[in-house]
């Protein structure tokens, strides 16, 4: 199976000598998600802001899609689709027009556009409701509404951070279906962040657990239990996480030392 990303010594040193990210290899195959933990302050956003091109690393480079994201940052991003806990979409707008404004973002004509806000209304069963307003959307449509915005683009690489922090577990599990099906119909690779251990189980393919700026562990879920199953038996993925962190995924699990959390940012960034 061919790698989607490949990460070699990405490094993030900040002003005043915050090591935010610390010398960090690993990669992730094509068509897997790869779910990438860590308690606050981890490095786990500076790692995607790099991964993304929003933020050029200390040292060290990945390959994405193919491309060198030090020496064709553009390109890359182009590759990458971004949906984060905080939503994206514009409430007084349908879910048609949300769709076409972050089309604009791309630069996708007016004809192409209107295929592809098809494709992926389709694809997220809001086919039905693109003409009405997202303000009368229920918390869990706004979320497919706004991954449906993170697709507009196809990319092959779609990044996750924290969609379903705040939801019902109905609606986690709505969001998850959806996930599913962009893995197993479109062979897309999912890159998640979550604090939830139990989606983080049922979901990923493999797990990396990441605490100050360094990859403590890298393995399947069942792999990362059984591994501790001789200290704790019946280990679970918090058990897991508490091993190689010392600290437990709180409710603030959210990496602030990067500017990253806003898709605003990305959208500036596509020129």
């Amino acid at each position: 199976m061919n790698n989607i990303i490949e990460a070699r010594g990405l490094t993030k040193l900040y002003k005043g000598g915050v090591l935010a990210v610390d010398n960090v290899s690993f990669s992730v195959r094509e068509g897997e998600i790869f779910g990438f933990l860590g308690p606050n302050g981890a490095g786990k956003s500076t790692t995607i802001a790099m991964l993304t091109t929003l933020i050029s690393p200390t040292s060290g480079t990945a390959i994405v899609s193919g491309i060198d994201i030090t020496k064709q940052a553009y390109q890359a991003r182009l590759t990458i689709g971004y949906v984060s806990q905080d939503l994206a979409v514009e409430d007084a707008l349908t879910g048609y027009e949300n769709l076409r404004l972050q089309a604009g973002f791309y630069h996708i004509s007016k004809k192409e556009a209107a295929i592809r806000i098809d494709e992926v209304l389709t694809m997220v069963d809001l086919k039905s409701r693109a003409k009405d307003k997202a303000e009368t959307y229920s918390g869990g449509m706004r979320k497919r509404l706004d991954i449906a915005c993170g697709l507009i683009h196809r990319p092959r690489l779609l990044f996750l951070d924290e969609p379903t922090l705040g939801l019902d577990i109905q609606t986690r599990r709505e969001i998850w279906k959806y996930v599913n099906h962009l893995r197993e119909e479109i062979k897309m690779t999912i890159f998640l962040t979550t604090h939830y251990m139990d989606e983080a189980d049922s979901l990923c393919d493999r797990i990396a657990i990441i605490d100050r700026g360094v990859i403590k562990t890298l393995d399947t879920p069942a792999n990362l239990k059984t591994a501790l199953s001789a200290e704790i038996p019946g280990a679970t993925l918090d058990d897991v996480f508490l091993h190689h962190t010392g600290h437990g995924m709180r409710e603030d699990s959210v990496d602030k030392e990067s500017a990253f959390r806003s898709r605003n940012q990305m959208r500036r960034a596509r020129g």
